[in-house]
């Protein structure tokens, strides 16, 4: 019986190491998905701040916490066993699924810089009346509409994760996709509450005794504005940056290689000729190649939607 007993627990030592290597690996493979999906990231880190803007501070923490856990559903509840299913029964849809997803993301950074550019109507009078007259309805839609734009920006990350464990086991993408989802919901959301709450903390150290922190907080208040800014257009820049270069990818996947070829030639080229920092170089080049692509991209749809059906009636 002690043999017995000594072989049950050799047998269960062996199946805890293998768990461990299981969550190493499903770690690991998490933390390179993390990475590819950087750009989609930063853009929903930078867009979250603005559903915020214009609220008393005692609901600012409050409504960055329900869009969190609307955010951790979307990802959990809704995107994770959608796409599992997705691997199971349709892994050929992936790639079509994330070049749709990288073109709307051309789409939507095109159409931020086309309303900086291009002047638009204000909204009704008597619609921002009745939300200053009613603020839960004006905080339970911002927080539905910002729940919406996660699920997008969520199923963009989900569906570049699964892209990049789709050799992995059944077990290991669903441990990279659940270890994703959340680790990239807490990141997001925590920062997100530091940025919005970064105001108020200036405002603290202003009151404080010593000079220097006094300045502090006073540079902190004033610079806001300005970090919120930078926030949003480095989130519009990584929208087009990042949707271009999934479109790119997906081109070299159905072996139209024409323009991605021209990109990764250019950025190697350049790369090759740099004195130092050749890997960066290349990187930033391609980056910028994606970009472009990406801009141009939905610089058109932006002109089909919008352009086209202007000029209609005076035609």
């Amino acid at each position: 019986m002690a043999t017995g007993l000594i072989a049950l627990l050799d047998d269960v030592a062996g199946i805890a190491k293998i768990a461990a290597a299981s969550l190493d690996d499903a770690a690991g493979q998490a933390a390179k998905a993390s990475g590819k999906a950087a750009g989609v990231v930063i853009d929903d880190t930078a867009v979250a701040p603005s559903y915020v803007v214009g609220f008393a501070a005692e609901r600012e923490l409050p409504i960055v916490g329900k869009i969190a856990v609307g955010s951790l559903k979307n990802k959990l509840l809704f995107l994770l066993p959608a796409a599992l299913a997705l691997s199971l029964f349709a892994p050929w849809a992936i790639t079509p699924l994330l070049m749709a997803g990288g073109t709307y993301l051309c789409f939507e950074g095109a159409e931020k810089l086309y309303e900086k550019l291009v002047p638009h109507p204000e909204g009704d009078g008597d619609t921002i009346g009745e939300h200053l007259a009613d603020p839960h309805k004006l905080e339970a839609e911002k927080v539905a509409g910002a729940i919406r734009t996660d699920l997008i920006l969520s199923g963009e990350i989900m569906a570049i994760t699964l892209a990049s464990v789709a050799d992995a086991g059944f077990a290991t993408r669903a441990a990279v996709l659940g270890i994703v989802g959340i680790g990239i919901t807490i990141l997001v959301y925590g920062v997100v509450a530091i940025i919005v709450k970064a105001d108020d903390m200036g405002m603290a150290l202003a009151r404080r005794d010593s000079a220097a922190v006094r300045a502090l907080g006073r540079g902190m208040v004033k610079g806001m504005p300005s970090i919120l800014g930078v926030l949003g257009a480095v989130g519009t820049a990584a929208m087009i940056w990042v949707g271009g270069g999934i479109v790119l990818h997906g081109m070299e996947e159905y072996h139209l290689t024409g323009l991605p070829g021209f990109v990764h030639h250019g950025a190697a080229t350049v790369g090759a000729a740099a004195p130092v920092a050749q890997g960066f170089v290349e990187w930033a080049v391609g980056a910028l190649g994606s970009g472009l692509f990406g801009l141009v991209l939905g610089g058109l749809i932006v002109a089909i939607l919008n352009l086209i059906p202007r000029r209609v009636p005076h035609a």
